[in-house]
């Protein structure tokens, strides 16, 4: 039974909403917790209200005023046990915020301050995605790939220790803004990551997640313009989101790379993309700061979208991108993605050697059992590649990705 029209205008408000809602909230009353419970009860009120008064013509206005209530409403029962009659008043104050230093933007701004120094680096970024993303802890613990109750644990403590630290929600000063772009970084590609191939639901991509990333990709880079890594984040996320309309079949199933429709990618974005890489490939000659991780996975893609076919792609180029970019970041997902790319330089029988060499440490990664059963059943070992598309079948949380595997799985010979 499909939901009714409000139902899908709650649902449909919330991804937009969710946000801007928390950080207003968070930027005024200066507490992340107050901010998130508050806009949690605005939308209960809207999911009780709206099915009988219907949705209000501007369903953002009226969910911040809701919520700015209900903010007010628990800081002043809170004040009159503590005798903090004056701190209530002054909070329930309406005049608009003046704004006080370089991020102006309420969402950028709340990324800045989960992302503060004071926090462990998956502490910000799980943080940011939970209050700034909207992702549930399920969604954000796929993407770090650890149980739900960890994930929910790390939140929990992340908030915690900010109320005890007394970490202000104030617009952080440029110095921060450059200590702290690493992690923010860090916090705009998961974002993008969980709408490219969404971890759960039944939208196997979320445009609002990774529009919202390349928005606020946007505004960083507006912010930093001479940063090299904002600018590889903006083109490597442009370059991939320019694919989007051709990564699913109409009926629902994943359109891999070397399958896809290429007069469907959205050449404006691509252009884009290619115009930011060679940006800062000109820049690195002038003298600039030797490429990072987002320039490096920048101008892989940037590969793959200048060739016309799979078949045209050069394969060489990717692989040296790939060792340098191993340099900086040996990771085991970053090892997979060059095995990958070695097994269409060199066969899939070397891909294969080194992906093997990863079962201890991807295991419980659908990719990497996905990337292995397609090398097998290139190499014939039909029976190992069945029981490796069965793995990353039960591993997988995106609907579009298991009817993939399912399909190869499935045209298995012998």
């Amino acid at each position: 039974m499909s939901d009714s029209p409000v139902d899908e205008a709650i649902a449909r408000v919330h991804r937009e909403e969710w946000a801007r809602v928390v950080a207003g909230l968070a930027r005024r009353f200066g507490d992340l917790d107050l901010a998130e419970d508050a806009a949690a009860e605005a939308f209960v009120a809207a999911v009780e209200r709206w099915p009988r008064e219907g949705v209000p013509p501007n369903p953002g206005a009226w969910l911040t005023t809701t919520a700015t209530r209900k903010a007010i409403d628990r800081l002043r029962r809170e004040s009159h046990r503590d005798h903090k009659h004056q701190a209530a008043h002054m909070l329930s104050d309406h005049t608009p915020h003046e704004p006080t230093g370089p991020v102006e933007d309420d969402r950028l701004r709340l990324v800045f301050i989960c992302c503060h120094p004071a926090l462990a680096m998956e502490a910000r970024i799980a943080l940011t995605l939970r209050l700034l993303g909207g992702l549930t802890v399920a969604e954000i613990a796929r993407a770090f790939l650890v149980p739900e109750t960890t994930m929910a644990r790390r939140i929990t403590r992340a908030k915690a220790k900010i109320a005890a630290a007394r970490i202000p929600y104030r617009v952080p000063s440029t110095t921060d803004i450059r200590q702290r772009v690493a992690g923010v970084l860090a916090v705009i590609y998961l974002i993008f990551n969980e709408g490219y191939l969404a971890t759960a639901g039944d939208d196997p991509v979320r445009a609002d997640l990774t529009d919202e990333a390349i928005r606020l990709a946007r505004l960083l880079r507006v912010l930093l313009p001479d940063d090299g890594e904002v600018i590889g984040l903006l083109a490597l996320m442009l370059l991939a989101d320019a694919r989007r309309t051709a990564r699913v079949s109409h009926a629902g199933e994943l359109v891999t790379l070397d399958e896809q429709d290429r007069s469907a990618w959205n050449r404006d974005l691509i252009i884009e993309g290619h115009t930011l890489v060679r940006e800062r490939i000109a820049a690195v000659a002038a003298g600039a700061e030797p490429p990072g991780r987002y320039q490096l996975l920048a101008a892989i893609n940037a590969v793959h979208t200048d060739a016309p076919s799979s078949r045209d792609t050069d394969w060489s180029q990717i692989v040296v991108l790939y060792d340098r970019l191993m340099r900086l970041d040996p990771s085991p997902i970053v090892r997979l993605n060059r095995a990958i790319a070695v097994a269409e330089l060199d066969g899939p029988e070397v891909g294969l050697a080194d992906i093997d060499r990863l079962r201890d440490a991807l295991d419980g990664y659908h990719a990497y059992h996905a990337a292995r059963a397609d090398l097998l059943r290139r190499v014939g070992r039909s029976a190992e590649a069945r029981t490796a598309y069965d793995r990353a079948i039960e591993l997988a949380g995106n609907s579009a990705e298991r009817a993939y595997l399912t399909r190869r799985r499935d045209q298995l010979v012998g």
